[in-house]
């Protein structure tokens, strides 16, 4: 059995959930500003770097008295910064519900070696009980799983009058979903997810209580020199104002511009998620009227708009062990690669075997529809050579 291809490709081909499509529109020329070859602690360099804070500031709509800092190593390093500077003061509690938030909790028992740490966790496709949160405890979490398509549905399950501070890894959550400043002590998040900027700057943001922890509690660790944020027992407050820990690129710094630009431009937080959710809809649908997909989490509200994951129930598919599965989304991905249709869709390497697929502020909702046509004709297209190679 074979199946027509579709008649149209989408614009832009592009879904991977990191780094992510460019914003539309986009094309090298809209860098032709960048201040390349100069300096980023020049007065230009650092001028752009304080807009870049300013402008992030007012695109995610964060609170005056937080403040924001770009950083290296894109999330990762942001959220490091954050675990090797705070943690070790109280009690902790983990929350994980997939690889990135399981790598969180494997650095602070294994790397930092803390003993009083409380793991929550739960499988792909669901959250952890959040009411076993101790509000005494330091919390560190991450918004929205993106290998596995989970997202909290909101931070009620926060303490107002917490004790502890909460550490939330929002990489593929901030420009896509809400964030409630007011339950965040500190927030990271890289340029490459939502707003599809470029790779290896981290971002930074921390509430006045966090601000107070690293003036008052000092790690009984040694901090590398790009971790450290505090200068004689004070807060460092050049590096949230664009004095930053090492060399930031400043084509990079550029890029992030234009798309917060952009996203400004479109009418800011409430526009891009609007979009994301426009975005999921579109798979939503799909997934309503099409029988052998589903998404990995059961629960619509704690489902992601931005790192949308799927799986197969086709019991053809099922009945297939883990390899096998693996290598049937392997050869689906691949026959819409090759038709330059859709490019970097399929499960993360440690999640189940299926299908992620962006659907973030910078993706059209137009080419997510035409996408869905073509793993329609490549789900047709894998089944008929599975059932003859059995």
């Amino acid at each position: 059995m074979t199946a027509a291809k579709p008649a149209q490709r989408p614009s832009v081909p592009h879904f991977s959930s990191g780094p992510c499509a460019k914003r539309p529109g986009w094309t090298p020329q809209n860098l032709k500003d960048a201040a390349l070859g100069r300096s980023h602690r020049a007065k230009i360099g650092k001028n752009k770097l304080k807009l870049a804070i300013d402008l992030t500031r007012e695109v995610l709509e964060v609170p005056a008295d937080y403040r924001i800092g770009i950083v290296p190593a894109s999330d990762t390093g942001a959220v490091e910064m954050s675990l090797w500077s705070l943690l070790g003061a109280r009690p902790v509690t983990m929350i994980a519900w997939e690889s990135f938030g399981e790598g969180w909790v494997s650095d602070v028992v294994k790397e930092l070696k803390l003993k009083d740490v409380t793991k929550l966790t739960a499988g792909y496709g669901e959250l952890p009980d959040l009411s076993k949160v101790d509000p005494a405890s330091d919390i560190v979490f991450t918004w929205n799983g993106t290998t596995s398509g989970v997202r909290v549905p909101s931070a009620d399950w926060i303490r107002a009058d917490r004790q502890g501070l909460t550490i939330c890894d929002a990489t593929s959550a901030a420009f896509a979903q809400p964030l409630d400043w007011a339950k965040l002590d500190v927030v990271t998040f890289s340029w490459q997810k939502a707003l599809g900027g470029e790779a290896a700057h981290g971002m930074l943001v921390l509430s006045p209580r966090a601000v107070e922890r690293l003036e008052t509690y000092k790690p009984a660790w040694p901090l590398p020199k790009i971790f450290r944020m505090t200068k004689g027992g004070k807060i460092n407050e050049g590096i949230f104002v664009g004095e930053t820990i090492n060399t930031p690129s400043m084509l990079c710094v550029e890029d992030y511009l234009d798309a917060l630009n952009w996203g400004k431009s479109i009418g800011g937080l409430k526009a891009l998620i609007g979009r994301a959710d426009a975005n999921t809809k579109v798979i939503a649908d799909w997934v309503a009227k099409t029988p052998w997909i589903d998404f990995l989490a059961k629960d619509v509200s704690i489902r992601s708009n931005t790192s949308v994951c799927l799986k197969f129930t086709d019991a053809a598919i099922t009945s297939l062990n883990g390899d096998a599965q693996s290598d049937f989304v392997k050869k689906l991905v691949a026959m819409v690669e090759k038709e330059a249709a859709g490019f970097d869709f399929a499960h993360y390497r440690d999640a189940p075997a299926g299908l992620r697929i962006w659907c973030g502020a910078t993706v059209e909702a137009a080419d997510v529809a035409l996408l869905t046509q073509w793993i329609d004709w490549a789900f047709v297209e894998a089944k008929a050579q599975l059932a003859k190679a059995a």
